[in-house]
């Protein structure tokens, strides 16, 4: 009997279009319905999936983040459009404990987390993933700019061809199991209007939606009123205090500040400006000093997902680049691992505003290839 021979479609896969079956995550927005709308018209047997991640009547009311019910009415009409069929599933329960109350902890630990990274971690590359192989998927597709490439050892993950859409820092924690389930379309393309330009094409009725902003449950970028909600009688008034020790004033709670801010202390009439450098949750102070207290150089790292070719311990230092920030550029660094998911991460040029909660990524020195990451944990 001869073997099968059919070259490999787009997706990687050795048969017709057709025979290939692929869950597309919506989230109701651009990206997304591009994705599902190109591979829809590929010809493969596509399923569209959005998540309702919170309470369905409060989202309604809430533009700019995505998730929200206008946004899981946006995905089905570009289902209904493509002819495709297209499931709500209601993740509220697991967002809630995975994603939700982690991000309040954290706040109220003096951390400054990220819960975008979590979420593609914990709920869509986790339970929407098995999700997509219990619809008997061959794959699941995703609107995120970023790159797989097929590497000697396997799926590689890539940083975005659109180095301004790049959204490698919040999937470092991407396994290779995971990578190999999954596929992003959008990451090679040149820029965002090329985007908007296939949703044109394809006549989608998200062409000019505008791009989400916000943190899906943290409307208008107001994390204290969110952890408040959450946690009632969580912003206990405190001191604001000079790192040489000198009380300077009061504040109404921790929650309200973040490492690195200058704006909003209400400790004016000093001749030089004041940075937040630490905020000590249990003392219940804010602790502010020159912007040069700022400067890190070592920061530890946990929870590592790696990435690399050969184990994290394989070496007792990688020069590679790091990012400690989504909105900064690769900074040169060294990584010196402690253990298989523990590490002291190395910049050669201090970087200010490091923050626990935050996320360290690894790329290489040199191309586009992701290494993985961790969390920045402790203070300074």
């Amino acid at each position: 009997m001869a073997l099968d021979t059919h070259p490999l479609n787009s997706l990687g896969f050795a048969k017709p279009p057709s025979e290939t079956r692929v869950v597309v995550a919506m989230s109701g927005g651009v990206d997304s319905s591009v994705v599902a709308a190109q591979l829809a018209e590929e010809g493969y047997d596509v399923v569209g999936v959005t998540l309702q991640l919170y309470d369905h009547g409060a989202a309604l009311a809430k533009k700019g983040a995505c998730c929200a019910g206008i946004d899981i009415h946006d995905a089905r009409r570009v289902a209904e459009d493509m002819g495709f069929p297209h499931y709500v599933l209601d993740y509220e329960n697991i967002f809630q404990d995975a994603v939700i109350n982690e991000f309040a902890e954290s706040y109220l630990a003096g951390a400054t987390p990220v819960p975008c990274i979590r979420c593609n971690e914990r709920v869509k590359f986790k339970d929407l993933l098995e999700t997509a192989k219990d619809l008997e998927a061959d794959c699941m597709a995703t609107g995120h700019y970023i790159q797989r490439k097929i590497g000697a050892n396997g799926p590689e993950l890539h940083c975005a061809t659109d180095a301004n859409r790049d959204q490698s820092y919040f999937l470092f924690s991407t396994t290779p199991e995971q990578l190999s389930f999954l596929r992003f379309p959008l990451g090679h393309l040149a820029s965002k209007a090329e985007t908007r330009k296939l949703a044109q094409k394809y006549g989608l009725p998200v062409a000019d939606k505008p791009d989400s902003q916000d943190i899906c449950f943290v409307p208008n970028g107001n994390y204290a009123s969110v952890i408040e909600k959450l946690r009632p009688g969580a912003a206990e008034p405190g001191q604001i205090v000079h790192a040489d020790g000198r009380v300077l004033g009061e504040h109404s709670g921790v929650i309200h500040y973040t490492i690195g801010q200058r704006r909003g202390l209400g400790i004016g009439g000093l001749a030089d400006p004041l940075y937040v450098v630490r905020l000590d949750v249990d003392a219940k102070q804010v602790i502010v000093g020159p912007k040069e207290m700022l400067a890190t150089r070592t920061i530890p790292v946990r929870e590592i997902n790696w990435l690399g070719d050969t184990p994290l311990t394989s070496r007792p230092e990688w020069h590679v680049s790091v990012k400690v920030r989504s909105t900064r550029p690769p900074r040169e660094a060294i990584i010196r691992p402690i253990s298989a998911t523990e590490a002291e991460v190395e910049l050669l040029t201090p970087e200010e505003g490091v923050s626990p909660g935050q996320a360290c990524v690894f790329y290489e020195s040199e191309g586009s290839r992701i290494l993985g990451g961790g969390w920045i944990w402790r203070g300074y």
